[in-house]
């Protein structure tokens, strides 16, 4: 720890005040200035070899949008009055605080954000002071601290499902014979079959002879197989693009208030996992602007913790390269995409998933644009940007993928999907 400004400042004048006293023969000025110098001589003499230490850490191991709560535990030296905090983070107004010192102090540090991902937050600056204020600190830093921001999984009912159901048991009524709760049809009793199965009120109705009263052929009770749906969430992460259009190239920093399109890809792809997840169905995760292993589906509770892992770390990298295939999907799999399609490379993947006989919804998470910033040029190149999207949509639609724009009304789109019967329906 050094002096301040103003303890070299009191030690000048002193000094000063002695030579003057000194030289002028007057004993009373000079001994004016001995308890400044011996003050500013013991707070040199007993300051504290070093201030102490700061830790930034997470309160809990899952973060979700809202409120992101941390802490800043405060150990300092024998000798330490007070310690000057300054807690900044990228987009946000940073706050001072001056914290008493002595035992150890934990600081609750908290913000509120709309963003999801991995940011950096919570970067701490302190300076630590002795001997009223005379002695302070070189300034420490402390963080900032990765923290991953969940996306929060919103409710939903009524899922659709792929046109083949493939699975060999599960919750969702398929179109083979099999063990099952709703009824098929009722035939003659074959090998193989059940005596469970088998249904005597039928067989009693059909199969008695009158003359006898002895039943001829048992009748039983077939049922609709049930199975489980296979789907694949595909998140589009090659931009990442907001409100302000005028941030669209880059260069500017997104608030931190105002969700991006990759917000809306991730709490799209979380809430449409939980769903799926809940009915008992398998779910994989894949991306579509990195070249690196897919979540195989699977299904349970390891399995949402597997997809939420990896969604919080979907961003984009650099200038990821055109595909010429496709990434593979499991046979008969349902395709959920989410992108902006303000491109044609997302769009032209739905396309051949499409023909490949696969299921396709193609979730729309371009946020509502604002244009408050924009002159005329770059309103023009925006409406043409916007028109060509439109287009883009209206051909994705005619080949037969389903869109549903991921806004208020997304609940009911799905269970309007969900009720369409498709063409080749889930057998």
């Amino acid at each position: 720890m050094i002096l301040t400004s103003g303890a070299t400042a009191t030690a000048l004048v002193a000094v000063v005040v002695l030579a003057i006293g000194v030289a002028g023969g007057r004993p009373d000025v000079a001994v004016l200035s001995v308890p400044f110098l011996l003050m500013v001589l013991w707070a040199g003499l007993t300051r504290p070899r070093r201030p102490g230490d700061l830790e930034v850490r997470a309160t809990s191991e899952h973060s979700e949008t809202g409120k992101v709560r941390a802490e800043a535990v405060l150990a300092t030296s024998r000798g330490v009055e007070a310690v000057l905090l300054r807690v900044s983070t990228q987009g946000y107004r940073p706050k001072e605080a001056l914290v008493a010192a002595g035992k150890e102090r934990t600081i609750p540090l908290s913000l509120e954000t709309s963003r999801t991902g991995v940011h950096d937050m919570f970067r701490v600056d302190w300076m630590a002071e002795s001997f009223g204020a005379m002695l302070l600190s070189a300034p420490a830093k402390a963080g900032p601290m990765p923290v991953a921001v969940h996306p929060v999984a919103r409710p939903l009912k009524d899922m659709p499902l792929p046109f083949r159901l493939p699975g060999l048991t599960g919750t969702h009524t398929s179109r083979r014979v099999g063990e099952g709760y709703e009824t098929h049809d009722v035939h003659e009793f074959a090998p193989g079959d059940r005596l469970r199965r088998i249904d005597w009120r039928v067989s009693a109705r059909r199969a008695i002879d009158t003359s006898t009263g002895r039943l001829g052929t048992l009748y039983a009770r077939r049922t609709f197989a049930t199975a489980d749906a296979t789907v694949m969430i595909v998140v589009d992460s090659r931009d990442d693009v907001g409100e302000d259009v005028s941030a669209w190239a880059g260069g500017v920093d997104v608030r931190m208030d105002e969700t991006t399109s990759l917000d809306i890809a991730r709490e799209a792809a979380a809430a449409i996992s939980r769903a799926y997840l809940d009915l008992g169905d398998r779910v994989g995760l894949d991306d579509l602007g990195r070249r690196r292993r897919p979540v195989a589906p699977a299904a349970g509770r390891h399995q949402w913790e597997r997809i939420q892992q990896r969604l919080v770390r979907v961003a984009p990298e650099g200038w990821p390269d055109k595909r010429h295939r496709p990434p593979q999907l499991p046979s008969g799999a349902l395709v959920v995409l989410c992108s902006t399609f303000l491109d044609d490379e997302a769009a032209r993947i739905a396309r051949q998933w499409r023909s490949y006989g696969h299921r396709v919804i193609a979730v729309d998470t371009l946020p509502r644009v604002s244009t408050a910033f924009l002159n005329g040029f770059q309103e023009t190149a925006l409406r043409l940007l916007l028109l060509a999207r439109r287009q883009r949509l209206r051909a994705l639609r005619r080949t037969g993928v389903e869109l549903v724009d991921w806004s208020t009304s997304t609940a009911v789109e799905l269970h309007a999907l969900a009720r369409t019967r498709q063409r080749g329906g889930a057998r």
